[in-house]
């Protein structure tokens, strides 16, 4: 039978028998929950698919291997810009799109050999799905933690729609690379600020579960600030204004006061300003909309600002302050304004020597609390000159802040203390005299969950003619999408389902009165950010989820996926299961127990795409080489979590060793279900390592690895048979066993007609791996190196148990050992029993 014959009879047989369904809540084994991260249907599978649901399958077979009930399901994250984007091309219902695209997929899968459970599919378009999507906002908004407010966003002028702050790469849309501008709308927000602390310090327990380097960019998206708020009056303005700063013990050395430009409180002290500075500045601000958060935070760029001619009052002792608006200063930052402390904090400096601003210096790092510093030039303020170019992307500076330890000096009653003992003293005494209190601030803000898109989950608001907001009540979920039909999708700044007359216009059910829908759609994040608890209900009318099925299955076990969701994706999910565990419906608060992050598929060291021309077609290479000859070439390839160039990639190699493997099974004569005992001892030993080694492989997703141990054991037993033993050599057919078992996790159709060659009835996908044998594992002999001069002269075969004294005698004997040292002096012999004998020599 050819390789494709292979895979249509065990594709069949797996779809007939449902040979890898979950088992019930009568299925006393144990539960092991895997899943990879679902995709997105944007046409057929691609090699980024194969390596991903390749290496879940693995982890999902080898937990059934071991005796699990595993639950191994699969869905399609099928709303989203691409999909909408390609019906506008097409003049199109999205929907057509999509579920075509989530077909192929599905028979792209079941081509491959993944053992999913399939009936649980999902799809986050039907309504059954993104009906819970609606009744999650809605809880969150009972919560308070939805909430709508106007700020500046970030806009794609090109996808005509807002994006969060995780959805702009550099400056950039993340979907089309359009460049990301600043725009005020009103939206809705889930207050995921509210979880900053659980989501920070929840992921020590994820330490050594997670890649360190996702848990580091984890914490570095939350960033959390230890500091003070602090309360700063302003000249002509009744309220005073807050700013959040790390270092509130240098609040003596502030010099000036600095909001952001697209900051409300800019626009406010500007609007008072004279008519010269208001246009100045709303100049300066149109400016600053244009430029992204990556450039106005740069280190490396001139310092600009407008001086709006208002004074703020230090509250420690009462200095005017200049008040200027610079793009330096981020509106969403603590509250958008800044104490400008020019030399303790390099970007103020840089302003500061810009426009001749004071620089006042309160901290004296040359007497630091232990050792001594190198005395450096400093200027009349006492500021180090540093006149040299840094390096080759930074320009010379004329002066360096003084950000190291010291004591305090200039500070009035702090003097002479150590920083740490200055800021708590310094807290202590703003929070005393009124004028401020002890803070925490976050780099993490508020999820922007509206867009201005059609193919997403309706945000189940009402809008009434008064202003008011009603929620969409319960049993009226669904609020489903309308029918295309008349509405033009093409972006336009405001969702189309704003035009959809007979959608949109409805009553509050409890008062009568006209309202108007919400016309914005949810973040497809929300879609992705609790479907694995939908897998566990996923065809259910009255809940979102099974809380018992949850305390069953949940939290996943193994969670795949690329590296690329670090951020993004995580972050939400972490989010909302802790809302939900809040809620009192679900009992963990970490959603991944363990998570595997795989490498990129490239080709000539480039990421694959379709502009560029180099793609490797999925189906081309089933159509080629077959299911299993990808699945292991692509297994072979490397380590789990570094990417592999395509070049590395030998199906060729991979159709040989499975032949050489499949001719093996054939040759079996001896009878199956007969004892193991004697045979080859050398070949059983080969495989009952092999049985002790591959769970750690499996569990350390060492794949490539245990691909070379199944490599060498085919060998192994085809050298034996060669050999005179033959293939009734009971030990042969123990080997061959081995491999058809443990090849299932890579290679699961040839592994299942090895299987039934040996005799068995199938599934071999539910045969439980054999234990090692611990006397097997015991070495008789070893090879040991004799070495003279440093270079190796013979080998010897010696008992494992060997003493020092015994190998030394055994390599004098030796004949090449003799014959090597004629006419040297012997000077020393070192002995490893039982590895090696080293003669060091003269001569």
């Amino acid at each position: 039978m050819s390789a494709h014959d292979i895979q249509s009879k065990w594709q069949q047989y797996w779809a007939e028998n449902d040979t890898f369904l979950a088992g019930g809540a009568d299925d006393n084994r144990p539960r092991k929950y895997v899943l990879a991260m679902f995709p997105y249907p944007s046409g057929d599978l691609h090699m980024g698919h194969a390596e991903n649901y390749l290496y879940s399958d693995i982890v999902a077979r080898f937990w059934r291997h071991r005796g699990h009930n595993v639950l191994n399901p699969i869905g399609w994250d099928s709303f989203g810009l691409p999909a909408e984007n390609a019906a506008i091309r097409r003049g199109a219902d999205p929907r057509e799109w999509t579920y075509k695209n989530i077909e192929q997929q599905k028979a792209g899968f079941r081509a491959y050999g993944v053992s999913f459970d399939w009936s649980r599919v999902l799809h986050t378009s039907d309504p059954e799905y993104y009906r819970w999507n609606q009744w999650l906002f809605l809880k969150m908004y009972e919560r308070g933690l939805a909430y709508r407010k106007k700020s500046p966003v970030n806009w794609c002028p090109n996808d005509q729609t807002v994006l969060a702050n995780e959805q702009v790469v550099d400056g950039r849309c993340e979907r089309c690379g359009a460049e990301v501008v600043k725009k005020k709308l009103t939206q809705w927000y889930f207050r995921i600020t509210e979880y900053a602390d659980r989501l920070l310090d929840d992921l020590n327990q994820l330490e050594g579960f997670w890649p360190h380097k996702v848990l580091q960019m984890q914490r570095n998206w939350i960033g959390r600030s230890i500091g003070a708020d602090v309360d700063f009056r302003i000249e002509g303005r009744d309220e005073p204004v807050t700013v959040f700063s790390t270092r509130p013990d240098t609040l003596h050395g502030a010099t000036f006061f600095v909001v952001a430009p697209d900051a409300d409180l800019a626009a406010e002290l500007a609007a008072d300003a004279p008519d010269e500075v208001r246009m100045r500045f709303q100049e300066y601000l149109e400016k600053t909309q244009k430029e992204t958060d990556i450039e106005r935070q740069s280190t490396d760029r001139p310092k600009t600002g407008v001086f709006l001619e208002r004074y703020a009052i230090n509250p420690v002792n009462g200095e005017r302050l200049p008040i200027w608006a610079a793009d330096y200063v981020l509106a969403d930052y603590g509250h958008g304004a800044v104490m400008a402390v020019p030399a303790h904090d390099q970007r103020d400096l840089d302003f500061a020597r810009a426009f001749d601003l004071p620089v006042k210096v309160v901290v004296d790092t040359t007497a630091p609390l232990t050792g001594a510093v190198p005395v450096i030039p400093t200027d009349e303020d006492g500021v180090p000159i540093v006149t040299e170019t840094l390096d080759d992307q930074h320009p010379a500076r004329t002066g360096i802040a003084l950000t190291g330890e010291g004591r305090m000096i200039n500070s009035g009653d702090l003097d002479g203390l150590s920083k740490r003992n200055a800021i708590a003293r310094q807290i202590e005494k703003l929070e005393k005299d009124g004028l401020g209190r002890a803070a925490k601030n976050y780099r993490l803000r508020d999820w922007l969950i509206s867009r201005q898109r059609f193919w997403g989950t309706p945000i189940p608001m009402l809008h009434t003619e008064d202003g008011g907001i009603v929620p969409v009540a319960e049993e009226q979920l669904p609020v489903t999408l309308p029918s295309i039909e008349g509405l033009d999708l093409s972006p336009k700044g405001t969702s189309p389902l704003g035009a959809a007359e007979s959608w949109v216009r409805t009553v509050v059910p409890s008062t009568g009165e006209p309202a108007l829908r919400d016309p914005d759609t949810m973040d497809t994040f929300v879609d992705s950010s609790w479907y694995y608890l939908r897998f566990l209900s996923p065809n259910s009318s009255e809940f979102a989820f099974d809380e018992d099925e949850a305390k069953r299955w949940a939290p996943i076990d193994s969670y795949i996926g690329g590296v690329e969701h670090a951020i993004l994706h995580l972050l939400y999910a972490r989010f909302i299961t802790k809302v939900l565990f809040d809620m009192g419906l679900v009992d963990f608060t970490e959603p991944f127990s363990s998570l595997i992050n795989q490498g990129m598929v490239i080709l000539d060291g480039a990421k694959m795409s379709k502009s560029k021309g180099n793609l490797v077609l999925f189906q081309e290479e089933l159509d080629a080489h077959g299911a299993d000859a990808l699945r292991v070439g692509l297994a072979f390839a490397g380590p789990v979590e570094d990417d592999k160039d395509w070049a590395d990639v030998s199906t060729t190699g991979a159709q040989k060793f499975l032949s050489r493997a499949m001719r093996i099974a054939g040759e079996v004569t001896s009878e199956a279900g007969i004892g193991f005992d004697g045979g080859d001892a050398v070949l059983r030993r080969a495989t009952h390592h092999l049985l002790a080694e591959a769970p750690g492989l499996v569990e350390q997703t060492k794949f490539n690895v245990l691909v070379a141990r199944l490599m060498e054991l085919v060998n192994a037993i085809r050298k034996t048979i060669d050999s005179g033993a033959g293939a009734g050599d009971p030990a042969v057919r123990e080997a061959t066993e081995t491999v058809a078992v443990m090849l299932d996790l890579i290679a699961p159709h040839t592994a299942e007609e090895m299987w039934e060659l040996l005799g068995h009835e199938p599934s071999v996908g539910l045969v439980q791996w054999q234990p090692a044998d611990p006397a097997l594992l015991v070495e008789d002999t070893v090879t040991t190196a004799v070495q003279i001069g440093g270079k190796v002269r013979a080998t010897l075969e010696v008992p494992a148990k060997i003493s020092e004294a015994e190998l030394e005698a055994l390599a004098r004997s030796d004949e090449r050992v003799q014959r090597a040292l004629e006419g040297k002096e012997i000077i020393r012999v070192i002995v490893r029993a039982p590895k090696i004998v080293n003669f060091a020599v003269k001569g």
